[in-house]
């Protein structure tokens, strides 16, 4: 299975600010990663906590790799980035929006040290390219 993780505010993608972050929605998101990928389970969550606990889930229930977007958790949860760290599978960070072009504090992404690759700023194609990084990694995994 390919868990594709989704944080804050990423439910209302479809409709929240257009400009920045696309017309898709989070479902058309995860439907690129599954045109890709077989056994893709998604989960969107505007809670930590329930986002660190599907991870936790992740290490024992099949998860064979993870793509993340973890919103605005990127920038500050040291609990959603020790739950990844503890994951020896391969995982991407994806971002719709080019991080590093808008407001300082989303410059810096606080999960990116424990991912394997961070796709950023490719808009809905970051999911499709999320999902190829994911299926060479574990490729050269074996």
């Amino acid at each position: 299975m390919i868990l594709v993780l989704h944080g804050p505010n990423l439910s209302q993608l479809g409709s929240r600010d257009p400009a920045v972050y696309g017309a898709a929605t989070v479902d058309e998101l995860v439907d690129r990663v599954r045109a890709l990928l077989p056994g893709v389970d998604a989960f969107t969550d505007e809670s930590e906590a329930r986002l660190v606990a599907r991870l936790h889930a992740a290490r024992s229930d099949g998860t064979r790799a993870v793509i993340a977007n973890p919103g605005a958790l990127t920038h500050y949860s040291y609990a959603l980035r020790d739950a990844l760290e503890l994951l020896a599978v391969p995982k991407v960070e994806v971002h719709l929006s080019q991080t590093h072009a808008r407001e300082s504090f989303r410059r810096h992404s606080v999960v990116s040290p424990v991912v394997d690759v961070t796709i950023t700023g490719a808009g809905a194609m970051g999911y499709e390219l999320a999902a190829r990084a994911a299926a060479e990694l574990l490729r050269a995994r074996g």
